[in-house]
């Protein structure tokens, strides 16, 4: 055979598709963009670094040319500091903007990407070889469903297997990258690792201990002579004083779940049964396919049946947000949604991950514009601190690194306490619980309303404030039709959910943004605060004023309302 007979019959192979595969597998393993398809002539970086695991994985654990890979694209707001500047006149009396609060369509028109910017940025995706691209309503996300070959080639970075406790995740070998044009746009790129994935905060007791086994002595000697149990969550209001103020009956509350929820439907109507409460108005929202994994029902149960609970059983509606997963794109694409939709006043998140593998992923950074755009409608995310100590990091008390989201500047962050009372629910007092997370962010700065406040640092302090979460000092929820006792900073979370709600439908859902309210408040008037002042979550302790494990500690609920 000549050498033009052996072309002729090597023409067609060299179009075949599986011929073009293999060229693909061959750019993959050898981490080359321009050779996966797509000329680039340079790139930008984003946000999104490449995993911690990149260094020590073989190059025989590549993903297959083929192999399934869905991303979330973040982009960045196109007025930042235009942004930002309105978020301080938000809260700055005297500003003409003091109190304003924007519609989503507002902010798309003012903040989020332009259409063209968004489209750009599609069209980059659509050319790799990317399929069902979506843009999400206000522009800071684009979904898109493709492969490892298609994130090779709009990303310039390979994919890489690994196991993480026996569970197959993906990691990406190096930060991805986006075409230099459009490097002012995007501002991290998801779903290119599963191998750090959020986690809920939720400690169960060993047992169920309903009983009021306190002594009646006095509430001055309380701490010494009662010891900790399980409540109802229907005694929150009691013990935290809800007093004259209103139901939540005039808010929305939203929990941030994944999976199957009907187990946990079930659940709340079978607490709503034995507490003699009127069924509140439920929905779920599915922010992505739908899962059969029911793995965090006790979880769901413990939001939603004390959010119910500490509201005196009445909610204008609570909207379950249900991702397929917990991996970080998921995620982020949840709360996008909920942002977008802005249905609901309060937002109870009871999940969380190690900080920095936040940041290393960039969802921290994609996370903080959504939730900006949340402040900016008067939306407040309550998001646990963590149940790891002072380290959300490791299994080691000796380091200082908060949980994220908790972290963000523009949510709630919910410490946890060990919490007493009297034989009739009234409040006696609240100690640090040792595994409560709280510490100094190692990335986000610290906002202006915590400003001294938070000693020594110029970053943001985690938490804000603390409620009951020690397991043995627990909720009593149903978990598949049986009581179970259950702690953690994810009870902490929906108490705050609950009570700020109660406080919103109180000042006709027009409060906005919790947090530097609670601090305005604290520096006008300490009494309604519970400062916990023992205890210890490792690194730091509880004492007079702020600390990182409780921020101000809990509150009575009808004088911080009066007070606001």
């Amino acid at each position: 055979m000549n050498s033009k007979q052996f072309v002729g019959k090597l023409r067609p192979l060299i179009h075949s598709t599986t011929f073009k595969l293999s060229l693909t597998a061959l750019a993959i393993a050898s981490g080359s963009a321009q050779a996966a398809g797509l000329n680039v002539r340079s790139w930008a970086a984003t946000q999104t670094q490449a995993h911690p695991l990149a260094a020590i994985v073989a190059a025989s654990d590549a993903l297959s040319a083929g192999e399934p890979v869905s991303i979330t694209v973040a982009l960045k707001p196109r007025d930042s500091a235009g942004l930002d500047a309105f978020l301080n006149a938000q809260k700055t009396p005297g500003s003409p903007a003091y109190g304003a609060l924007l519609t989503p369509e507002q902010f798309t028109a003012d903040y989020a990407p332009t259409a063209a910017q968004a489209q750009a940025v599609a069209d980059h995706l659509s050319a790799a070889g990317f399929r069902n691209i979506v843009i999400a309503p206000n522009r800071l996300l684009i979904t898109a469903d493709g492969s490892a070959a298609t994130a090779l080639a709009a990303f310039n970075t390979p994919l890489s297997h690994v196991d993480i406790g026996g569970r197959r995740a993906i990691i990406n070998l190096r930060g991805p990258q986006v075409p230099a044009e459009l490097g002012g746009v995007v501002q991290s790129v998801l779903g290119l690792q599963t191998a750090d994935l959020a986690h809920t905060m939720l400690q169960h007791a060993d047992h169920v201990n309903a009983g009021n086994v306190q002594s009646a002595a006095s509430v001055d000697a309380a701490a010494k002579t009662q010891a900790a149990h399980g409540f109802n969550p229907t005694v929150f209001p009691t013990i935290y004083h809800a007093g004259t103020t209103p139901t939540a009956s005039a808010t929305t509350v939203a929990i941030i779940a994944e999976g199957n929820l009907t187990p946990t439907l079930t659940d709340l109507k079978t607490f709503e049964s034995n507490n003699g409460i009127t069924p509140v108005t439920t929905s779920v929202v599915k922010t992505g396919a739908s899962s059969s994994d029911t793995s965090g029902i006790d979880e769901w149960d413990l939001d939603s049946q004390d959010i119910v609970g500490i509201t005196g059983g009445k909610v204008a509606s609570l909207i379950f947000y249900d991702a397929p997963s917990l991996n970080n794109s998921d995620l982020t694409t949840e709360f996008n949604r909920v942002v977008t939709d802005n249905l609901a006043k309060v937002i109870n998140v009871s999940l969380g991950e190690c900080e920095t593998s936040a940041n290393s992923d960039g969802s921290l950074a994609a996370d903080d514009t959504i939730f900006k755009q949340a402040v900016a409608q008067g939306q407040t995310f309550v998001v646990s601190a963590g149940d790891s100590g002072s380290n959300e990091c490791t299994s080691s008390k000796t380091g200082t690194t908060p949980s994220s989201p908790a972290s963000s500047p523009y949510v709630v962050a919910a410490g946890g306490t060990t919490l007493l009372a009297t034989s009739t629910n009234t409040y006696s007092s609240e100690t640090v619980w040792s595994g409560t997370g709280g510490s100094a962010s190692k990335i986000e700065a610290q906002p202006t309303w915590q400003n001294g406040y938070v000693p020594s640092t110029t970053k943001r302090g985690v938490s804000d404030i603390g409620f009951d979460a020690d397991p043995n000092s627990g909720a009593i929820v149903i978990v598949s039709g049986k009581s179970t006792q259950i702690g953690g900073t994810s009870l902490a979370a929906p108490l705050f959910t609950g009570a700020w709600a109660r406080i919103e439908s109180s000042h006709s859902n027009a409060l906005g943004f919790a947090a530097p309210l609670i601090y305005s408040a604290y520096g006008k008037s300490k009494t309604p605060f519970h400062d916990v002042t023992s205890g210890s979550n490792g690194a730091y302790v509880g004492k007079v004023g702020w600390d990182y494990p409780t921020g101000f500690g809990s509150f009575d609920i009808q004088a911080l309302n009066a007070a606001l």
